[in-house]
């Protein structure tokens, strides 16, 4: 079933005007029963206005830093996946149909990902489950909203029915995970060094002001 998606622009002379009316239909994955998504918009560059309303350009599923996405996916229930997923052939169709997809797919860990992007998402219907990578979960009902952070997580479906979510990505610099990861070696370091000048600073501040004044000292 496709979804109506109405799109608004300019005319030469700066007017608003419909520039298109059209359905969208999903895209679905031989692989994945019952799974689908919808592109309704995206760009992979900042938009400039006024435009005419065309579709712009996007290469990958998810989008490159400055970019954005907006579409909808289904879930269907966890039962209805097949135990017997092969992987090695559906990364490939992933590429094909989403490309770069397949590349955040974890096939030890059916389900998990991450992507530098931060995730709006609505809970159009149905009832699922948000799952983290430390095995936290929470349950969602229609009208629920998730902004997702770069996190790792995967989509559990306990129900006999599909589930709807409506979602945007903006996507984060490729640094970001990184600078994190750096952060907090430095701190680290840095924590490691301040005891070290206490430890072979002690002797000189003891023979200075006596055992009393020494935690004062050092604590300056």
């Amino acid at each position: 079933m496709g979804i109506r998606r109405v799109v608004t622009g300019h005319d030469a002379n700066g007017k608003a005007v419909f520039a298109s009316d059209k359905e969208v239909e999903p895209i679905t994955l031989a692989l994945l029963p019952g799974m689908e998504f919808y592109l309704l918009w995206g760009s992979d560059t900042p938009t400039r206005f006024p435009d005419d309303g065309s579709p712009p350009a996007q290469h990958t599923y998810f989008p490159p830093v400055g970019g954005f996405r907006f579409g909808l996916f289904t879930v269907p229930p966890d039962s209805s996946m097949t135990q017997s997923l092969d992987m090695t052939a559906a990364i490939p169709e992933f590429n094909e149909k989403l490309p770069g997809l397949g590349e955040h797919v974890e096939p030890d860990h059916p389900g998990l990902h991450r992507t530098a992007t931060i995730d709006y998402e609505f809970i159009v219907s149905g009832r699922c489950v948000l799952e983290l990578d430390n095995r936290a979960k929470r349950e969602l009902r229609p009208g629920d909203t998730v902004i997702q952070n770069g996190t790792r997580h995967a989509w559990r479906n306990r129900t006999t029915s599909c589930v709807s979510s409506s979602l945007s990505l903006s996507a984060l610099t490729t640094t970001t995970f990184r600078k994190l990861a750096r952060g907090k070696r430095h701190s680290a370091r840095v924590s490691r060094l301040s005891q070290m000048v206490r430890d072979r600073a002690a002797p000189l501040a003891e023979s200075l002001v006596g055992d009393q004044g020494v935690d004062e000292l050092l604590n300056v």
